[in-house]
């Protein structure tokens, strides 16, 4: 199912909705603008998230935005560890929910 080639698909989504897609993809050009935080960052930052969400077109489109933005492969992998933490640790830290009280 995932192929790149699916986001020229993305078109069609204008056909329906087009103030609605216009409206997101202005959006999305805003917060990926070079800005208080560098272009690689919010690349890298973005990478993370893609990893978290698990999306693959995320994954590809912000990899080689974080590439073309000068990101090194060093950059990449720490940033797929800071990811893997932060997702260990959101399950470590959830198991407050349930751990019950100690038992006699």
């Amino acid at each position: 199912m995932y192929d790149m080639a699916n986001l020229k698909k993305l078109s069609s989504l204008g056909d329906g909705a087009s103030e609605a897609t216009k409206a997101f993809w202005a959006f999305d050009k805003a917060a990926m603008a070079e800005g208080a935080i560098p272009k690689k960052y919010k690349e890298l930052i973005a990478v993370a998230v893609a990893l978290t969400t698990q999306c693959p077109y995320c994954l590809e489109v912000h990899r080689s935005g974080a590439q073309a933005a000068g990101a090194s492969q060093e950059e990449l992998a720490e940033t797929a560890l800071v990811a893997a933490a932060l997702r260990a640790g959101a399950a470590i830290t959830h198991a407050a929910h349930v751990m019950g009280g100690a038992k006699s």
